[in-house]
């Protein structure tokens, strides 16, 4: 085509048959050319244009095209995304984040002291501390990828059982996963239910949802207390410390009855991500229409809006940009970067245990079930509190009773599994006095949300008996029913 060519449509409408002509562009040489509106009969087939299924299937890339951009369909940000800010502004944002950042001069600290040989007293507390603000980092990242991938993709990683796990600390590694199911129920919970109960009288949620969790964590609970069950009914009265050969055996029964379980399990939360990831993501979006509305405190009775003005305010919030403060780029690498620190960090913070519970100021039992739990959920307490004031308590609800149901259905099968694996004897009997307090944890928050509905009362209510659970097992000295199993790892 010459470069003072034009094109000059026809104005000629097509004559209403059932094969039209096409509408044609002349060139100014008097060439022709059809436009993409219709395509005549007689015409040859192109693939994939024009054509219908059965006379042109789709490819394999062309399938995996359209799953894909299905897949980025369902799970695009609720609201729109305004521009990403430049690298120096995001890295601005990432060091003005939080007060807590200030902590960060623990990491180098912590780890000075770890290759000097310190005390292993000083090593846990620095270290303990260097986690936190790595925690909220990780939450500051994960909530800036979420406005690109939407709320449910976004995930954490807890490298400290895996650590623990290499090491033969199996009673550490169990009760580290009882204790961040009791923290994010109780705790995270809790001071979600508070913290939103402070801004609205009440806040609703999406009840359907709620059951599916509860359903799920009462499965998994029933899959924690059966072997225990097991070892009570198979134990005899008298103990089975001077019978190695019965230890023998049950030991290798519980082995397979927990790999057998874990499986099941993984079953389950594989089912489960394919519930909330593809056929039912619906059920857990704050603007689902099974969520209940939530109440704000009516601090001026006298002045009454429509429902018109309501509608409207609600369809403007929708609306509203969503303004990132970190470009892609630096959330990946931030989130990169706080990942391998926070892995070395845990490596260093096990390390210590022995040492610090040599002493005897403070119980293994305590160490896993309360302060190890609160490191780790950190990241996920930030998130929930700060989204619960927010008014997005589905959301809430996903991160506190979401974690404790991936804790439950994959993070304890999968760890049994990998323990299997790499040869170490790590089973799904967990000590009965925490197994118990687990089960009456899981019964108490699912009477509470089974309404829907929570309230700042409620929250304090889960927080207080977090509290009583803390106080029970700073004096509980542990159980030794099975402790047969422990002496086999090496």
């Amino acid at each position: 085509m010459s470069s003072n060519s034009h094109l000059v449509y026809s104005a000629v409408p097509p004559p209403s048959t059932e094969t039209s002509a096409p509408l044609t562009a002349h060139m100014a040489d008097g060439s022709s050319i059809r436009s993409r509106q219709s395509v005549p009969a007689d015409a040859p087939a192109i693939p994939g244009v024009g054509t219908t299924a059965q006379d042109d299937r789709p490819s394999f890339r062309s399938g995996r095209r359209a799953w894909v951009r299905a897949f980025i369909r369902r799970h695009r940000p609720q609201r729109p995304v305004g521009d990403a800010p430049t690298a120096w502004r995001s890295i601005m944002a990432v060091v003005t984040s939080s007060y807590i950042n200030i902590l960060l001069i623990f990491i180098p600290v912590s780890w000075a002291m770890h290759f000097a040989n310190m005390s292993d007293t000083l090593i846990f507390v620095f270290s303990f501390l260097a986690i936190i603000p790595l925690a909220k980092l990780l939450a500051f990242a994960t909530d800036e990828l979420s406005l690109r991938v939407g709320q449910t993709l976004a995930g954490l990683l807890n490298a400290t059982l895996i650590i623990a796990l290499t090491q033969c600390k199996l009673r550490i590694v169990q009760s580290s996963l009882v204790g961040s199911i009791l923290s994010n129920l109780l705790l995270v919970l809790g001071m979600c239910f508070f913290a939103g109960g402070t801004r609205f009288s009440e806040q609703g949620f999406g009840i359907s949802a709620t059951q599916l969790n509860s359903s799920l964590l009462t499965v998994s609970v029933i899959g924690v207390l059966l072997p225990a069950a097991f070892h009570m009914a198979v134990t005899p009265d008298t103990s089975t410390e001077t019978d190695p050969l019965t230890n023998a055996e049950e030991r290798a029964d519980l082995l397979k009855l927990s790999h057998g379980v874990a499986i099941v399990l993984l079953f389950i939360y594989g089912s489960y991500l394919v519930f909330q990831l593809f056929s039912h993501k619906n059920l857990y979006e704050d603007d689902h229409p099974n969520v209940q509305k939530s109440v704000a405190y009516n601090r001026h009775p006298e002045r009454k809006e429509s429902v018109a003005d309501v509608e409207a305010r609600a369809q403007e919030k929708e609306q509203e940009e969503e303004k990132p403060q970190m470009s892609v780029t630096v959330t990946v690498a931030l989130l990169v970067i706080v990942t391998v620190l926070v892995a070395v960090t845990a490596e260093f913070l096990v390390d210590s245990i022995d040492g610090l519970t040599a002493k005897g100021a403070v119980s293994e039992e305590f160490v896993g079930l309360i302060l190890l739990p609160i490191v780790g959920n950190a990241a996920e307490h930030v998130t929930a509190v700060t989204v619960s004031v927010k008014d997005k308590l589905t959301l809430s609800l996903g991160v506190a009773v979401g974690s404790s149901i991936q804790i439950a259905l994959f993070v304890i099968p999968f760890i049994v599994t990998l323990a299997w694996m790499m040869g170490k004897p790590l089973t799904l009997l967990f000590d009965p006095y925490e197994s118990i307090v687990l089960f009456l944890a899981v019964l108490t928050v699912n009477y509470i949300v089974q309404d829907g509905k929570s309230n700042w009362l409620e929250g304090m209510i889960l927080m207080c008996l977090y509290v009583i659970v803390a106080i029970t097992f700073w004096f509980y000295p542990g159980s030794q029913q099975n402790a047969f199993i422990y002496t086999s790892c090496s």
